[in-house]
């Protein structure tokens, strides 16, 4: 009898703002569509965002992914972590600049409360640079709470990100 693996869809943010951030990202998605037992099936588009905390540093670039994987969700941590490192990660200080962040923000349908990972992203609900990418390649997403993601999207109809061609 053949053992089939169970294949959950996760979403994934990008974001970096150091050495060529959209160099950094398109790289990211290349390293992710190599992952083993996944697949990436959306990449939302690339967005110029405004850093969350201290304002002395350069733009973001940001997207949200979408894979099919059958890693658990510590494993596709890990690999998040090593194409981090493998992309030099730079992180100076907390919400400062860096060269590659990369979040799971949803993991399948669970909730996960551990010391290394929290899903979902604890504060992916206030994050424009999170909700208007995933918004556009899940629109019709509804999240381990029960809440639709496009009720989510009302809060930053105004928002200040710019779509990169």
């Amino acid at each position: 009898m053949q053992n089939n693996p169970v294949y959950k869809r996760c979403y994934i943010a990008l974001g970096s703002n150091l050495e060529n951030p959209l160099e950094q990202l398109e790289s990211a998605v290349r390293a992710l569509k190599n992952l083993p037992d996944t697949d990436v099936s959306a990449v939302s588009p690339f967005y110029r965002s405004q850093p969350l905390g201290p304002q002395d540093q350069p733009d973001f670039v940001n997207a949200v992914v979408a894979v099919d994987t059958a890693l658990s969700a510590f494993e596709l941590l890990d690999h998040l972590q090593q194409i981090e490192q493998q992309q030099g990660r730079i992180r100076l200080r907390r919400w400062g600049e860096r060269t590659l962040d990369l979040d799971i923000l949803l993991y399948g349908d669970q909730t996960i409360r551990h010391e290394r990972l929290t899903v979902p992203h604890y504060d992916m609900h206030n994050r424009e640079f999170v909700i208007v990418p995933l918004y556009d390649i899940a629109p019709d997403l509804i999240l381990p709470n029960g809440k639709a993601l496009s009720a989510l999207l009302p809060h930053f109809a105004r928002h200040s990100m710019q779509k990169m061609d």
